[in-house]
């Protein structure tokens, strides 16, 4: 996903995406929807969220 859409979804959260990177906005954006801030720590192929928005750009 590009970051000009994950800033917008950001938005819909009411998150100040700011000097945020990818990462650290994903991570945000988890946190707000009530998920485990997960991108991107390794933990891709242990979190059991197959469905999540995520997944395709996560390692």
């Amino acid at each position: 996903m590009k970051l000009e859409e994950i800033k917008e979804i950001a938005k819909q959260h009411s998150i100040k995406t700011g000097k945020l990177k990818k990462a650290e906005l994903i991570r945000s954006i988890q946190l707000a929807e009530g998920n485990i801030a997960c991108f991107e720590t390794g933990q891709a192929a242990a979190c059991g969220e197959a469905e999540c928005l995520w997944r395709t750009d996560c390692n």
